[in-house]
This record gives structure tokens, sequence and C-alpha cells, in this order.
């Protein structure tokens, strides 16, 4: 899979997104990272650990977060991603699932469009994504919590989400898979979807798997956001193991350490 410049061996290896927010209120990083200066220092301290990936995104989606307009995430987001596009040879992701937002980042040099929706909010996102001949992350996602088989029900919302991307001209070797930790499912599901999220290999695409520090780490272990790293290094384990290509994180050389040891385990 070609993602910007570089190759990426899906079949064989485990990459890691590095989480770059440039909001002032998200959940376990608000604030740190919303000055271009300490964005840029931050985004070169992630590669320099690891970081295959750097999403950026300019809006908080944590439960009960404030909607910014469109305007105010495009000035958050594009002189970020014009930053690190100028100094560093890496793939650029912007999370966004507004057209407009996602028009400019791409505009900026973005090379991958990480939609939470699944192209289900707005689908320009998917039309910009094909004309751009960008990537592209397809997060599962419902506005209700509820189910009748929940692997089932999330494997064939994910199959909208693919047809969706195939109608607006995203070609399949563009597409990425995300299971949804965190959105549309209650703890429970949360720990299920974890564990069984080698049900989307059905589909066909590489997976990524979003859980760093996330509420599910925090219920399990009684931690505030600032000390699930381990809980978070446990769900990585079970991505290399489950096949996800991708790991979206905050601590990229803890977690690229993981991955390593867990890839050098299951080639012996």
């Amino acid at each position: 899979m070609k993602i910007g410049r570089k190759d990426f061996d899906i079949k064989n290896k485990t990459y890691i997104m590095g989480i770059l927010n440039v909001t002032p209120d998200s959940f376990s990083d608000g604030g740190k990272y919303n000055r271009l200066d300490a964005a840029l220092y931050h985004a070169e301290k992630m590669i320099q650990e690891g970081a295959d990936i750097v999403d950026i995104g300019g809006e908080s989606t944590r439960p009960g977060h404030t909607v910014i307009t469109d305007e105010q995430e495009i000035a958050r987001v594009t002189p970020v991603i014009e930053g690190v596009k100028e100094r560093f040879d890496v793939p650029i992701s912007i999370d966004t699932y507004k057209g407009a937002v996602a028009e400019a980042a791409l505009q900026a040099g973005a090379d991958l469009v990480n939609d939470i929706w699944g192209f289900k909010h707005d689908f320009r996102v998917a039309e910009l994504t094909a004309r751009y001949g960008v990537a592209c992350c397809l997060m599962h996602n419902r506005r209700e919590a509820v189910y009748e088989d929940f692997l089932a029900d999330v494997v064939r919302d994910m199959e909208e989400c693919v047809e969706l991307a195939r109608k607006a001209g995203v070609k399949d070797e563009k597409i990425i898979l995300d299971p949804g930790v965190g959105f549309g499912k209650d703890y429970e599901k949360n720990l299920e979807i974890i564990h069984h999220v080698e049900v989307l290999h059905a589909l066909g695409f590489p997976i990524l798997l979003g859980t760093s520090r996330k509420s599910v780490i925090g219920l399990t272990l009684n931690l505030p956001a600032d000390e699930r790293m381990e809980g978070t290094l446990a769900t990585t384990v079970i991505g290399v193991i489950k096949g996800c290509a991708f790991v979206r994180v905050h601590d990229v050389r803890e977690n690229k350490r993981v991955i390593q040891m867990t890839e050098a385990i299951l080639r012996h």
C-alpha cells in the first residue's frame, strides 16, 4: 500500500500513526500542541521515535467535545500540515469528517484522510479523497450504540463505508478500515471489538486499531488519561497478533518497541 511517497508492507508489519492534536480540548493532550512551534516540535519527536504517519487533527471528537467552525479547524490544521511537509519526509493524515476541512488539508499536502464517520457524514470527503488520489481510513461509528448482532453489524456497517468509497471512485488499494474503539459502543463492546478485530479481515482491507489512552482503558484500569500507557501497549500487542497493519497512538517510542518485540516472537 502506498501512502504519500511511502510504501507500506501491510501483510507483514504493523506501522505507527502518531497522533498530533492541534486542539485546546482533546481528551488526553488538549492544548499541548495548539501552537505551531509546539506542534512541529512534537511531530519531529514522534518521527524520531518511529512514527510512520503523522495524524493531524484540529477538532476534538471526544464525548462532549465543542464543535468548531470549518474555518477554525482549517486555520488550526493547514499551517501544521504545511510545516510538517516542509520539514519532514513523512506521510501526513488529516483527521476530519468535513469536506471543507479535507479539501484545505489536501491542498496543503495531506496524504491520507482519516474520517471518524467513514464517509457517512459528508460524502464530499469521499469525492475529494478520490479526486486527490490519496489513501483513506474509514472508521466504524454509529449515533446510537444499538446492535442486533454486534460483530456482524460492525462488518455490515463497514461494508457500507467501503461502498461509499467505491461509489466516489476511491480505489480499493487506498482503503484502510478502523473498528472505531470508543465510538458508538459501550464499554463491553469496545473490549469485544478489540478482542475480535480480525473480523474486519473478511472485507480484505488493512486494519488500523486506535485505542490509545481511550476510556475503555481508563474504565478497565480505573486510571486517568495520562496514566493509560500500559493499557494501550496491551491493546497494541493484541493488534499485532490479530494482524492490524496500523496502530494510532500518542506514545510512539513505547508502542514501537512493543510492536518490534511482538513481531519478533511471531516470526518464530
